[in-house]
Order: structure tokens, then sequence, then C-alpha cells
């Protein structure tokens, strides 16, 4: 796009990579990105995430048979970022401070707030180095399982995960529908026919190929919406009662 900024561009040109070369991410080339999270902004400065970095195998392939997404345990780098107000309840103890504010949902929101910030600050930067990277929301498909296999204390929850490598495929950029449908001046706006709005984005999509399902195009947004809707996860339906297992306080009376 003329007149469009390199980090713009990249942003525009972002695509989830699920396969990735043997080519390994040097250390300078990690550290970097760490530095680019290390500066993503955070809720009244309180830093209120954390980066699990998964370099053991088998806690990966556990991992990917969580997400279900074999995938997953070939990443040259596998991250979970994590909501965590267990480090500065600890800062605030040793001060002899002993509120249990750090429990309250305004605080576990604002940590996982700070989690998604930092996970994307961590894409934009690995994607302008040439880097791929897929997100992993399916880390949440058992989410109590991951608190264990990451050992994370009360206080912690995963948000999500990250997979990061050089691609090894080059998948169609995939559309999206028009921002009409999604920006808004002062107040929601509301249309009397969804489907009707969407018709030539259902027909846009229906010429997209998911590299997941080679020579098949995908189906249409609006079979997508009402597909998704009769899935039904059990685990990830009891998200709040692992959240509260972690020390948290939903405020539910």
């Amino acid at each position: 796009m003329k007149g469009t900024n390199e980090t713009i561009k990249t942003q525009l040109a972002h695509r989830t990579i699920r396969e990735f070369t043997d080519q390994k991410i040097l250390p300078e080339v990690f550290e970097e990105l760490m530095e680019a999270a290390r500066r993503t902004a955070t809720s009244t400065g309180m830093q209120a995430s954390s980066i699990i970095r998964v370099t053991d195998p088998k806690i990966k392939s556990e991992i990917a048979r969580i997400c279900n997404q074999e995938y997953v345990a070939r990443a040259p780098e596998l991250l979970i970022f994590i909501a965590d107000q267990y480090r500065n309840n600890q800062i605030a103890r040793e001060k002899n401070c002993f509120v249990e504010n750090a429990r309250d949902m305004d605080r576990f929101f604002a940590a996982f707030t700070d989690a998604c910030i930092m996970a994307q600050n961590v894409v934009i930067a690995a994607e302008s180095m040439g880097l791929g990277t897929v997100y992993l929301g399916s880390i949440l498909n058992d989410s109590e399982k991951i608190c264990e296999l990451l050992k994370l204390p009360k206080l912690t929850f995963p948000v999500v995960g990250l997979g990061l490598g050089y691609p090894n495929q080059n998948p169609q950029l995939k559309p999206r529908m028009e921002m009409r449908l999604r920006v808004f001046e002062n107040t929601y706006t509301t249309f009397e026919k969804y489907l009707d709005e969407i018709k030539e984005y259902d027909e846009e999509m229906r010429t997209y190929y998911d590299l997941r399902e080679p020579g098949r195009t995908v189906d249409s947004f609006s079979n997508q919406v009402v597909s998704r809707l009769k899935q039904h996860n059990v685990k990830r339906q009891e998200i709040l009662n692992v959240i509260r297992k972690q020390g948290f306080d939903l405020m539910i009376r």
C-alpha cells in the first residue's frame, strides 16, 4: 500500500503460520523479542503479565494434545502468556502489606489485558523480523491442566499461547469483513439484516483456502458463525471455576 510505513505493511500482511522450517531462532533474536515484550504498555505500570517459554518436548507435546493441534509440538518457540498478580502480591507482602485486593476482578482483568497486549507486541516484532506466528487460544481447552503443567502459582492464569518460527508455508491472506460493521461513532450501530450486510464477505470467504485442508475452500463466514456456536467444550465452560481455583475472587454474590 503506497505511503504506508513498514510497521503497518507488516501488520496488514499478517497471516497465521502453522508450519515452520528447521531454522533456529538465534538467542539475540529471541532477546530482542523479549525486549519488545518488556516495553509493552501495561496498566498503571504494574507489569502484571509474564511469559512461560516452553522448551521441554514432553510439555510441548502435552500442550499440543490440549490444543488438539499436533503442529504445536513442532513450533521452534512456544510461549505461554500469563496473567500474573502473584509477583506483585509477593512484593506487597514483603513490605508487610497483606490486603486481599490482588485477588479481585479488577486486577485479574488488568493482568489479562496486559498479557494480551504483550503477546501482540511480540507478534508485531516477530513478523517484522521475518518470523511467522500462530496464536493458540486453544490452550484454554483445558486451562486447569495448563496450570498444572506449567506449575502456575495462585494469582496467575494462562491467557494465550504463541508459536514462533521461520515460515515453511505461504498461506493466503484471510479475508476480513468491512470495518463499517465494526467501527462506530459515539454509540453502537446495529443493522436490520446482517446477512445482507455481509453477503459480499460471505462470497469472498468461499474463495479462501485454509492450508489445514489443502484444495478445499472454507465455508461462508455466516455458516462458520453457526458452526462455532454449536460447538461445546465442557472444560472451556468451566474456566471461571479454574480462575477461582487459581485464587482470584470472582465477586459473584
